[in-house]
């Protein structure tokens, strides 16, 4: 038996230096109870051998069933997992900081479930920790989580070094789980977000066509795909553009729109928008123009290089010039010329997406 120190800390307003004291705790090899939004958690740090064998033995846990990381900023993801797919990061979007635990590719060749959860105490004792906190809910395996801070501690008084008592905890119910690692991705548990929210985000496919300005090439690819993908009845797909260069806001040129709507489609809600980081990590399939686009794709995203491809490549007679040139200044036909090979790419990726 070890002395168990209790803090009461505000949940709405948690005061500093208390968390602090507790992550101080976790950080040098404590045991921390603490309070997500979901239900209270035991918390260990994942460098420290000593402390994950205890945390397996107090929940009487076996060892082939590791234990969540819980992160308080998305960047903490990058030390922890070796591949994040498209669908990941659309999650994360709709429901990070929440109750959902992702399953990743971890990078020792294994899988790791992340959670990041939407409790400010939580947050601020992983990021103060500054240490890959491993995390178990509250209780003996095959009991209920404890979603009151004195469910949690009657299991471990004497066991842990310190415990957080904020109350009760905002939802009570465990996060759902999702493991990406799956093909397709499997709901391994639903509980506090239901199972039509995840299959929502899972159903759906985002893809990315990439120009100099966002202002023709990526614009005509855009719209078209748009009415092809209406014309099929389909609704799964998301589809986007961007400029490697683009100057926020500006509408499409007319010689763009003109081709547009010679196709039936308007093009004139247009805001030219500049790539980022983010949107291509959430897109599954980035389409560029020219070879330097697909550069600068990769320059912004490494990760991204699997799933950039020069829309040319699906043009069927392209004689080995995969670059389609920028029509911008040039009269309405080379515009037409340029959208002519376009469409050809595109009636043939409408047909495997």
């Amino acid at each position: 038996m070890i002395s168990t120190e209790i803090v009461k800390i505000d949940p709405q307003n948690p005061q500093a230096q208390q968390v602090q004291r507790a992550a101080a705790v976790l950080k040098n090899g404590g045991l921390v109870i603490f309070p997500t939004e979901t239900v209270y958690g035991i918390g260990a740090n994942t460098l420290n051998p000593a402390a994950l064998k205890r945390l397996y033995e107090i929940k009487n846990r076996p060892l082939d069933k590791p234990f969540s990381i819980h992160i308080g900023k998305i960047e903490q993801l990058e030390g922890q997992v070796s591949e994040i797919p498209a669908v990941a990061w659309r999650l994360m979007d709709k429901f990070w900081p929440g109750p959902l635990t992702l399953i990743l590719k971890a990078k020792n060749g294994s899988t790791v479930g992340l959670r990041f959860p939407d409790n400010q105490i939580a947050v601020s004792l992983i990021n103060q920790a500054g240490v890959p906190v491993a995390a178990a809910s509250a209780n003996i395996s095959g009991n209920p989580a404890p979603i009151d801070f004195q469910d949690a501690i009657k299991y471990f008084q004497g066991k842990v070094e310190l415990a957080i008592d904020a109350g009760k905890t905002k939802l009570g119910l465990e996060s759902t789980i999702v493991d990406l690692t799956a093909h397709p991705p499997r709901l391994v548990r639903e509980s506090a977000i239901n199972k039509e929210d995840i299959q929502q985000v899972l159903n759906k496919k985002v893809v990315l066509f990439v120009c100099t300005g966002n202002s023709c090439r990526s614009v005509m690819a855009k719209y078209y795909l748009e009415k092809k993908l209406r014309d099929l009845g389909r609704r799964d797909i998301e589809v986007l553009s961007r400029g490697v260069m683009a100057i926020e806001g500006l509408g499409a040129t007319q010689e763009a729109k003109q081709v547009l709507s010679e196709q039936g489609s308007d093009a004139s809600g247009h805001f030219s928008r500049r790539i980022s980081a983010d949107i291509i990590r959430r897109s599954d399939l980035v389409l560029v123009m020219e070879k330097l686009h697909e550069e600068e794709v990769v320059r912004i995203a490494p990760d991204a290089k699997n799933k950039v491809f020069l829309l040319k490549e699906f043009v069927q007679m392209h004689n080995g010039e995969l670059n389609i040139y920028d029509p911008i200044g040039k009269p309405i036909d080379v515009y037409r010329e340029v959208f002519a090979v376009i469409k050809e790419a595109i009636e043939r990726i409408g047909k495997i997406l």
